[in-house]
């Protein structure tokens, strides 16, 4: 990350790092997107228990995981104020906390998941298969938390291609791991959807090796000698991280845990509705990695301007991310308008479920045009380290107006299952609207708070 003075050197530096994250994230939510593919071909049951299953993880996992992506504004604000040699120990102090909220998960987990399975009215095998696949991804969660708190470091340095290196070699060996686990190949039992949590726990030791070895051994990274000199566990470090990532996990995972919601709701219908809105909900996330690239490439770009105080070069690339966010959304919105018989065959070969999954497509297309615009604001008001605001915001609009409005909806009127959609959308487009005014509000307080330290 450099400083870049005209728009169009703006543009060109911001897509650099934006191509790679997208690739990135892509490549990692592939993982989750052939899970529950693979899961599907094994059978309804497969694809409705990984369905729960994840619903239930994927809450977790986003709202630990935004504690440790805080680390990228707070190293790129270091960058940005030319404070290199505070880096690694922050790192170091950073590994030893993604440590111990893994840990934190795993404990909570062995008390409380079958007490949550059992307040779903699922069929025994579909409650089966979802236990067991939180299981084997509970087996993998020290290595994922880990490389997730290394990638952050990778990418607030700017160096975004390795991250996307790491995950693409990753990803094949998630699939060849699907395709021995869930089918039962070369001398492997046939687990199915359980097959994939044990796939999905390998694949993250996998890129976690990988990361440490790219930090150890190639530039920029080895000048940092981020795995010497280790210190013992400072609290205080860890609270430095938790002041600014609790309230940027609590935010995610008001937003992801409406959906989580929504599919437990969801569940007292019958398992083809079960398998449609989550093959439906699988697409639409897939689409999702755009703007949350986006947001995650503000947070870096956005963050090592405003560590060197050029308020004014923030702004901008927080318009240009807004920009690039909605075109693709009207680009994606039109492709699933277009292909919506083909996207809904890749999971299932079921007619019905093909079917009913069309039908919540054509509800995805609004709610991620409403994420083009609400997830760049958060990850430019994560640059400015602007978190407590947006955590309020997004329960009042994830959860005071979107998950009640959709739970009316379905319950009230005639709609069903589709009434969550609804309100889905609302929260989101609620969401978008109340972050673009705090973000407005911090832009023009920021450039204010130079103009007086200058005067």
């Amino acid at each position: 990350m450099y400083p870049a003075k005209t728009l169009a050197e703006k543009i060109k530096l911001f897509t650099t790092i934006l191509i790679p994250i997208l690739i990135t994230q892509i490549g990692m939510y592939a993982m989750n997107f052939f899970d529950t593919v693979m899961s599907g071909r094994a059978g309804a049951h497969d694809l409705a228990g990984v369905a729960i299953g994840s619903s239930i993880w994927v809450p977790v996992f986003t709202g630990i995981n935004g504690i440790l992506i805080a680390l990228s504004p707070i190293v790129a604000q270091l960058m940005g104020a030319n404070k290199k040699e505070d880096v690694p120990e922050v790192i170091r102090q950073a590994i030893y906390l993604s440590i111990l909220l893994a840990g934190v998960v795993m404990v909570a987990g062995f008390f409380l998941l079958d007490f949550i399975l059992s307040q779903m009215d699922l069929e025994t095998g579909v409650r089966d298969i979802a236990r067991h696949y939180l299981m084997a991804l509970g087996a993998g969660m020290i290595p994922l938390f880990i490389y997730n708190t290394l990638r952050s470091f990778i990418d607030a340095l700017g160096q975004t291609r390795v991250s996307m290196m790491i995950t693409l070699m990753a990803l094949p060996v998630n699939v060849l791991l699907n395709y021995i686990f869930i089918f039962g190949k070369f001398g492997a039992p046939a687990l199915g959807g359980i097959g994939a949590g044990i796939a999905s726990s390998l694949t993250y030791l996998f890129a976690m090796i990988l990361s440490i070895y790219m930090i150890s051994r190639h530039r920029p990274f080895a000048r940092f000698h981020i795995f010497t000199m280790w210190k013992s566990p400072s609290i205080s470090a860890w609270w430095e991280q938790l002041k600014i990532g609790v309230p940027i996990g609590f935010a995610i995972f008001f937003e992801t845990s409406i959906f989580a919601a929504v599919t437990l709701f969801i569940s007292v219908y019958d398992t083809v509705t079960i398998a449609a809105h989550q093959a439906a909900i699988n697409f639409a996330s897939l689409l999702y990695m755009m703007p949350l690239s986006i947001s995650m490439a503000l947070t870096i770009a956005v963050g090592f301007e405003a560590g060197g105080n050029r308020f004014g070069d923030a702004r901008q690339y927080g318009y240009i991310g807004i920009t690039i966010a909605v075109v693709f959304a009207v680009i994606g919105g039109a492709g699933i308008f277009v292909f919506d018989d083909q996207i809904a065959a890749l999971y299932s070969n079921d007619i019905s479920v093909i079917e009913l999954t069309k039908q919540f497509l054509w509800f995805a297309i609004f709610f991620q045009l409403s994420d083009a615009f609400g997830a760049p604001i958060q990850g430019a008001l994560r640059g400015y380290k602007d978190v407590h605001v947006t955590l309020l915001m997004a329960f009042v609009s994830y959860w005071v107006i979107g998950l009640p409005s959709g739970f009316a909806i379905a319950r009230l009127t005639d709609i069903g299952p589709f009434g969550y959609w609804i309100g889905l959308i609302t929260g989101l487009a609620a969401g978008a609207i109340t972050l673009f005014f705090r973000l407005m509000y911090i832009q023009k307080r920021k450039v204010r708070q130079i103009g007086l330290e200058e005067g």
